[in-house]
């Protein structure tokens, strides 16, 4: 430390810090008794470490399907990775919303309710019961099924059930409305953590392919099958910004591109027209059938197989005409997006409105059926023929008159709907994408042409019609739980089998996409349209509990004007009278409306927050570069200004150099023949040999004068006069200095 060129300062603090280290390890940088102890410490430091980060492996394996999923984002791009981690994360939801209804609806209504058979919503009638067990009538989900606990018309209407007193309807209706809470609270979540991460995390687009070259890769991995997942990991993320960059540079004529998404839209807005019209057209068709005898299997399916079809079919066309507006990647799959959206909610709501229509039928038939209802059973109690010494045995479940229980209809129609959907989906990728691959495959040596290279060709993962799939599939799920409960946990298996079928079928029959581009860094595309999704499920509920009277004689509601007249019950029963008040003031239209407004003005605001907060972070970003870009610059200009100064200084160095060594000779002192040919040269003829007659030194500058008594030239005495010319040329004489 001595002999560093330090100021004092610094070889203090460096002192001090190496005095403090050897006091803190000195048990160890020794051999004194702390050596064991340090050592020990040690130890457990390097085991903790270890033990963390054996942890956090163990967590990252226990994450379900992490490891596909990462597999598959190595081949496929971060886009197919984004479905499947969609497809996972509806696969939570579904579980926690299975457990809401199978643990507060099922199971009591199973154990405590009344049995099978004791009553008659829970009894095959009479005349089905031949075929209440046969395929093709429990395919439909007649016969057992739609008697059973998968649909409303299941559970009893009592107020209370088994010895615990357990409030079943009010259990059913709060169970109803936490299934849409929990779900817009996730939803909701999801999406504001998505955006956080989204604007924490800031990517810098320099020197991209640099940093993707020398720092992509991990040297601590030691697993081949690891490393070459690493390898098509690095390369797709290549082929991504690849792709960005080719867009980022691409030019295009502006008015032919403007004319053919013009067309493109409007050939779009011809097919969703045209899908919704022939939707319309199979459910009043299917409203005919119902009241035929001896139909058909398709004609009994119609709905669903129609819909299945152009879930199927439109997607595929709709990628097609999207061809015409060379759009980026990203932006195309957004558009895309937001057309099968469009394809799917017209369908969805042309579906239920015809199925509203046929709601209001039965609700019109509804009270015909009660009076012969009542008066069937007033005609078997009171009939003359029986002893009326001897009690009438109450009427067989299988014998009452039964009503059309429309709740229990319309279960079944969402039932049917999300299992032919799952088939047809399940059909596709065998047909569409194994089989087809497989054709590939196998048929490519002995074709005409190359079938890898041109048509058919390997299929490709179609990332918007899956995820709009999904989508809709679990809007299904939101309005279809609440008149059939067992509908989750089909949903839960559909989502399970999806998950291993889907990541088998990529993995082996889809290649990646000729343009494979990054995914957003957080789906809330996604999640806004689920949102959306939500909002348009929860209407139609909203609409049959506000306005529809329940059926009478099925269901927890039966005997009531409106479903939500157990939540009023219940307030005057069980509450105390003021809480009553309450929550009557609370009902009141003259609160509930500003609320709703001050909501939405809540939202406004959060949202303007939202997008000022994310300009001046771009704002940010910006001013940062530009600083960069002048630290750079600066940096090169010192670098270039100090090249150049070093350059004269060496030029200069070397010139004094020289005019050194010229002054040496000058002023070195001549041998005698030399100042005897000086002399004579000055005394001679001044008009010929004057110019020659003074010596000037080679930097041209005039003689320096000499104090007197110095001698130049050691054979003469110091001169006291200085030859000058004169104006004309001839020789004058200066006084000396």
């Amino acid at each position: 430390m001595r002999s560093k060129p330090w100021p004092m300062a610094k070889k203090l603090t460096e002192l001090r810090e190496a005095q403090e280290f050897v006091e803190k390890y000195e048990g160890a940088l020794g051999k004194g008794k702390g050596k064991r102890l340090y050592a020990c410490k040690t130890l457990m430091a390097k085991k903790w470490v270890k033990f963390k980060r054996d942890f956090d492996n163990f967590k990252t394996q226990c994450i379900p399907w992490e490891m596909k999923i990462k597999d598959i984002e190595s081949h496929f791009g971060s886009s197919v990775a984004s479905y499947f981690i969609f497809l996972r994360w509806m696969y939570g939801v579904n579980l926690v919303l299975f457990g809401l209804i199978f643990g507060l609806v099922i199971i009591p209504e199973v154990l405590m309710g009344m049995p099978y058979g004791s009553i008659p919503r829970k009894t095959v009638p009479r005349a089905e019961e031949e075929r209440a067990m046969d395929f093709s009538v429990l395919w439909d989900f007649e016969g057992y099924i739609k008697y059973s606990a998968l649909f409303y018309g299941y559970y009893n209407n009592q107020r209370t059930i088994g010895w615990l007193r357990y409030r079943l309807p009010m259990a059913y209706f709060m169970v109803g409305v936490s299934v849409f809470g929990y779900s817009l609270m996730i939803v909701i979540r999801s999406m504001a953590s998505n955006t956080q991460g989204s604007t924490g995390e800031g990517e810098s687009d320099n020197f991209t392919f640099s940093f993707k070259m020398f720092t992509s890769w991990d040297y601590l991995i030691g697993n081949s099958e690891t490393a070459d997942n690493k390898y098509a990991s690095i390369t797709t993320s290549f082929k991504e910004s690849i792709v960005d960059e080719q867009e980022s540079n691409k030019e295009e004529n502006i008015h032919l591109t403007r004319f053919l998404r013009v067309l493109a839209n409007f050939l779009i807005i011809c097919c969703l027209c045209g899908s919704g019209y022939l939707i319309y057209f199979v459910v009043k068709r299917s409203q005919q059938f119902s009241k035929m005898q001896n139909v058909s299997w398709y004609e009994r399916n119609e709905v669903e197989v129609v819909m299945s079809l152009l879930g199927m079919f439109c997607p595929p066309l709709f990628e097609t005409i999207a061809a015409l507006e060379n759009y980026h990647p990203r932006t195309g799959l957004k558009w895309q997006l937001g057309r099968i959206f469009a394809l799917f909610l017209g369908n969805l709501y042309t579906f239920l409105l015809a199925l509203m229509d046929d709601v209001h039928l039965k609700l019109a038939n509804e009270e015909t059926i009660k009076n012969i209802t009542h008066w069937t059973l007033f005609n078997y109690y009171n009939s003359s023929g029986w002893n009326e010494s001897v009690p009438r045995p109450p009427m067989h479940p299988a014998d009452v008159p039964r009503g059309s229980c429309w709740e229990t209809a319309v279960g079944i129609e969402f039932m049917r709907l999300t299992v032919s959907d799952m088939l047809v989906t399940y059909i596709t990728i065998l047909l569409g994408d194994f089989l087809r691959a497989c054709f590939v495959r196998f048929m490519n040596y002995c074709w005409c042409w190359d079938l890898e290279a041109g048509f058919p060709s390997y299929a490709e993962f179609d990332i918007s019609g899956n995820v709009l799939g999904l989508i809709f599939n679990q809007g299904m799920i939101w309005m279809g739980s609440f008149y059939a409960p067992g509908l989750v946990g089909i949903n839960v298996l559909r989502l399970l089998t999806s998950m291993y079928f889907q990541c088998w079928a990529v993995m082996s029959s889809n290649v990646p996409h000729e343009r494979v581009f990054k995914a957003s860094r957080s789906n809330n595309f996604y999640m806004g349209l689920l949102l959306l999704v939500l909002f348009l499920s929860l209407l139609p509920v909203a609409y049959t509990v506000m306005s529809l009277p329940p059926s009478f004689d099925c269901g927890p509601f039966s005997g009531k004007n409106r479903m939500y007249d157990v939540l009023q019950e219940t307030i005057e029963n069980d509450f105390p009278t003021f809480l009553g008040k309450i929550f009557a003031f609370l009902a009141n239209p003259g609160l509930i409306i500003p609320a709703i407004l001050l909501m939405f003005l809540a939202i406004y605001y959060l949202n303007s927050v939202s997008k000022s907060l994310s300009q001046a972070n771009a704002q940010l970003r910006k001013k940062i570069q530009a600083l960069r870009e002048v630290e750079k610059s600066h940096r090169s200009v010192k670098g270039k200004a100090t090249a150049r100064d070093s350059g004269d200084t060496l030029k200069s160095s070397s010139k004094n150099t020289t005019q050194l060594q010229l002054t040496k000779e000058e002023t070195s002192p001549p041998s005698a023949s030399q100042s005897q040919a000086m002399d004579k040269k000055a005394q001679g003829p001044g008009t010929s040999n004057s110019a020659r007659g003074t010596m000037l030194p080679a930097s041209g500058h005039l003689p320096t004068s000499r104090p007197p008594g110095v001698r130049i030239d050691s054979g003469h005495p110091p001169s006291q006069t200085h030859l000058w010319r004169s104006a004309s040329g001839k020789s004058a004489q200066r006084p000396p200095h």
